[in-house]
């Protein structure tokens, strides 16, 4: 919900300097300026308040498992998002940290983890 807030602040943004510009004589210059307020929008949205409104707002944010791995956990560091991951193939279990714009990410590999074996119920390989 805090998403569609932001993005509709944003879009009124847009459209106020976009009237502004046509009732002054310029559209071409509220339209320079429209874009640079729907830049500075989305990269501001991108680099700082995507995670921020996901995690202490409850909005929607979408990454996928990638391929051959299985998903075993989540957790939040701060602001930053960290994934756990199993791969069968390498029995490798993977650490993975989505940062506020994908700038610095961490990534912490253990080799020879293998989650599922020794649980009361789980299949073997």
């Amino acid at each position: 919900m805090v998403t569609y807030l932001y993005w509709a602040a944003v879009i009124a943004l847009v459209a106020l300097c976009l009237f502004v510009g046509s009732r002054l004589g310029s559209l071409s210059k509220g339209a320079i300026a429209a874009g640079i307020v729907f830049l500075i929008g989305w990269l501001a949205y991108f680099f700082h308040y995507e995670q921020v409104f996901v995690k202490r707002f409850g909005g929607v944010m979408r990454i996928s498992v990638p391929e051959g791995q299985q998903h075993i956990g989540a957790t939040w560091k701060e602001d930053n998002l960290w994934i756990q991951n199993f791969d069968p193939e390498t029995n490798t279990c993977i650490f993975s940290e989505y940062s506020k714009g994908n700038l610095l990410e961490g990534r912490v590999v253990i080799r020879n983890c293998n989650p599922i074996k020794g649980r009361v119920g789980a299949p073997q390989p």
